[in-house]
């Protein structure tokens, strides 16, 4: 053997993408996918309580294009977007290019998402809001992200958030650094819909389970060959196992000691399959008195089987075969396993 060791759900809102050109003025608007996505987030930088951050991916739900930022440079009125789609709910996207004053935006680009047709939704309803949002910069090729880590709750009292101070307007102006390119400039957004979870998966620690030990007795010792040899199958806790051993030895222990092994194999009907948690006190059992040979062994299990743990020196080959130690009696010898603690996943109500 080599080794010793063998509904308001989450919701991907889409990501808005507005950019702008000279020339005249335009408004583009496209809706993507709808899923979510993990993406890679660089330079990450905090400030008050929000986050911001450089990525290569493009939004992936929503997609708004404004060519012509000189056009509506220094408006107060908000742009707001159509109403699109995501994940089962209605949304629009309000930008405000010199900041929304009433949210401390001033000097600033604003930009939030507004839940809209609400009107069907149950009395009393909520959808909670994981919010990012970005700013394009063509110049990188990367979007700067903005977050503030907190759920937003959307409900009948509460139906917009989003950022005053997205980015000021004397960086996102400032044609050096790449937010504007050729009058154009691009925003987006993503929403996370939380649902919390109802049920959850329950690992639990059970010392001493029932049947917990294993008694294994090979005959003819002295006839056995150069190979790995198994016990058969035992159940404990909701995985079987098994004991295993070359009789000429293995590892650092060939050819002068005699190792054993603990094997984790299937789990029995409707278990539910996970690492599994094995504690065990591995045997050599003295058929002559109590001066048993004994290794304890603790390890996390995976999935697969056949996955062994244990040692490669329970006992010197010499002291095996010496008549007055007592390990190996009419040719034969015991080996047990005392199962003292396995773990037992269960899916079960939070």
């Amino acid at each position: 053997m080599d080794s010793h060791k063998r509904s308001l759900g989450f919701i991907s809102l889409a990501f808005l993408f507005i950019t702008c050109s000279s020339a005249e003025f335009l408004i583009q608007q496209v809706t993507e996918g709808k899923g979510t996505e993990n993406n890679s987030y660089y330079n990450v930088e905090a400030n008050l309580g929000e986050t911001r951050a450089f990525r290569e991916e493009r939004p992936s739900s929503k997609i708004v294009t404004i060519a012509g930022y000189s056009v509506i440079k220094g408006r107060f009125e908000p742009y707001e977007s159509s109403v699109f789609e995501a994940a089962g709910y209605r949304w629009r996207l309000v930008l405000y290019v010199i900041g929304n004053k009433n949210d401390g935006g001033a000097g600033h680009i604003s930009l939030y998402v507004r839940m809209e047709e609400t009107e069907s939704l149950p009395y009393g309803w909520e959808v909670n809001v994981d919010l990012k949002l970005f700013v394009h910069n063509p110049k990188t090729h990367k979007y700067l992200t903005v977050t503030d880590g907190t759920v937003k709750r959307y409900n009948a009292a509460k139906k917009e958030w989003g950022f005053g101070k997205l980015i000021s307007l004397s960086i996102f102006e400032n044609t050096n650094n790449g937010y504007i390119v050729q009058d154009t400039c691009s925003f987006g957004a993503e929403i996370l819909i939380v649902k919390p979870a109802e049920i959850q998966e329950k690992v639990t620690f059970i010392s001493n389970p029932p049947n917990n030990v294993f008694t294994w007795k090979i005959l003819r010792f002295s006839s056995l060959e150069d190979k790995f040899y198994y016990s058969a199958d035992f159940l404990v806790g909701d995985r079987y196992w098994r004991l295993g051993f070359n009789p000429k030895g293995d590892g650092d222990g060939r050819p002068h000691a005699l190792p054993l092994f603990l094997f984790a194999q299937g789990f029995k009907e409707n278990a539910v399959a996970t690492n599994t948690w094995g504690a065990v006190n591995l045997r050599l059992k003295n058929q002559r008195n109590s001066n048993h040979r004994q290794l304890y062994s603790a390890a996390w299990y995976p999935i697969r089987s056949d996955y062994g743990v244990g040692v490669n020196n329970i006992i010197l080959l010499s002291d095996l075969k010496d008549p007055s130690k007592g390990y190996l009696v009419n040719d034969a010898i015991i080996f047990e396993a005392e199962m003292v603690k396995v773990s037992v996943t269960n899916i079960v109500s939070v």
